[in-house]
């Protein structure tokens, strides 16, 4: 499909959030999710790009918050409607939230999120 302009991907993303278990959001921790234009590799959906909150020790109040980016330009290019992009942007947004929690790829496929 065409790429959808930025400020509705980041409508999708916030639905996506939205959508998460209100238990889950209060549990995350120093992470701020963000659209990005693409990754690399390019064809990269999403990326955790932190310190799971199973590592953590020491984390410190003044470290930079981890980041989970969700690449519009990928995500539109693997979709075929408007439908399927917001269901691949909240797949997505749940996949890189569980890295977050410290949950792997092999878990991710076990579970059905890979």
């Amino acid at each position: 499909m065409e790429p959808v302009p930025a400020s509705e991907f980041e409508r999708l993303v916030a639905e996506a959030l939205d959508a998460l278990p209100a238990g889950l959001g209060a549990l995350m921790e120093n992470v701020v999710v963000l659209p990005a234009e693409r990754g690399d590799p390019p064809d990269l959906l999403g990326l955790y790009d932190g310190v799971p909150l199973t590592e953590r020790e020491d984390y410190g109040g003044l470290a930079m918050p981890d980041r989970i980016l969700v690449y519009r330009l990928s995500l539109c290019e693997v979709c075929e409607d408007l439908d399927e992009l917001r269901h691949e942007v909240a797949v997505t947004v749940v996949h890189e939230v569980a890295h977050h929690f410290g949950i792997d790829d092999d878990r991710l496929e076990d579970l059905g999120w890979a």
